[in-house]
């Protein structure tokens, strides 16, 4: 069976048009003549009616287009291209630190790998009116105008292994205030009486090159520096902590002084490292254990994996049990099975997973 031929409604726009007007959204607009940065769909559209590509044309036609193909013209993403002449051999040695090897000798229980790195500029901003919290459909709100209260320098030393940080707030960065952060770490156990501590560095003016190297070699015979290669400064695991810092604690900046972004960035860390760290004298690493759901096998009770706490009636308010998870355990659960895991109710024993 098959339908009739009809006439149907004929098309607006050509199929070459339609390619002609791919072929304008995946060009600069600098290159075309136009002074715009990126191109929208409506300024597409008004450039397609502009040359005779097309006719009148909506935002919302040219939009489809786009979509069938994918097409985000007016989304860019950055890039950098690796200009170091030695980063193969750079990252490797970066990268065997982390996993624990140096020059493909494993390290010893007494050496440790520490990155660090400099957070500069951050700066005190007193709000001209309270910031406002949050509240029912309504976000944080923060005022827009501000009184500058001055600027510090945040130097924070990343145990890669132990995930564990030390810093320290300076009124700006430079070689001086990074000794400062040498002597803080390497001045405290573990690491004062360590066979070698390795620093992974950036090439900052603050320890560039191998006269940096030498000088922290003098000062600190157990110290050993170690330079990321030029420009990846990501390979640096301290950003990721820089990372949190800038999204936790420095955003939104609504500071009354500088004294108040030191306590802040102090009482972080010390949250971070209760939280994070495995270092000796903490609580143990976290134990992994995943239950499918419908699992017929049990974990086994051990002292990382203890049973779970029973309830006679289930707690009134969540919020009223203080949570106490010395040794954390991963479970894959559902909702309803959570419930009963947290105290609402007996779990069932193929769910328990400690």
């Amino acid at each position: 069976m098959s339908d009739r031929e009809r006439s149907g409604r004929p098309p607006s726009y050509t199929p070459l048009q339609v390619a002609e007007a791919k072929a304008l959204a995946c060009r600069l607009p600098a290159e075309t003549g136009v002074p715009l940065a990126r191109w929208s769909c409506p300024e597409l559209a008004a450039e397609l009616a502009a040359r005779g590509i097309t006719g009148p044309v909506s935002a919302s036609t040219v939009r489809r287009w786009l979509r069938d193909d994918a097409l985000k013209p007016w989304q860019h993403r950055s890039w950098i291209f690796i200009t170091d002449p030695g980063f193969r051999a750079k990252a490797g040695r970066v990268l065997d630190l982390y996993a624990r090897t140096w020059q493909g000798v494993p390290l010893g229980a007494d050496e440790y790998v520490i990155s660090a790195d400099e957070k500069t500029s951050i700066q005190a901003r007193c709000r001209c009116h309270p910031t406002l919290a949050p509240g029912q459909a309504r976000a944080m709100r923060v005022n827009h105008t501000y009184g500058r209260g001055g600027a510090l320098a945040y130097l924070a030393a990343y145990d890669v292994h132990a995930v564990r940080v030390s810093g320290r707030t300076e009124p700006r960065t430079g070689i001086n205030p990074f000794m400062n952060l040498v002597a803080q770490v390497v001045g405290q156990e573990p690491y004062a009486s360590a066979k070698r501590v390795f620093w992974i560095v950036d090439n900052g003016s603050s320890h560039r090159g191998q006269k940096a190297a030498d000088r922290l070699a003098a000062a600190f015979p157990n110290a050993v520096l170690v330079h990321t290669p030029v420009h990846p400064s990501w390979l640096n695991q301290v950003e990721i902590y820089f990372s949190v810092v800038q999204r936790k604690v420095v955003s939104p900046n609504d500071f009354t002084d500088l004294a108040q972004v030191t306590d802040r960035l102090r009482a972080f860390e010390d949250r971070y490292n209760a939280t994070h760290s495995r270092s000796s004298g903490s609580s143990p690493p976290p134990t992994w254990t995943i239950c499918w759901p419908g699992s017929t096998s049990t974990p086994p009770t051990t002292q990382k994996n203890p049973p779970p706490p029973q309830h006679d009636q289930p707690p009134k308010d969540l919020r009223s049990q203080p949570l106490k998870a010395p040794n954390a355990t991963l479970v894959v659960v559902s909702s309803g099975r959570m419930r009963r895991l947290l105290g609402y109710g007996q779990a069932e024993p193929s769910t328990l997973a400690g």
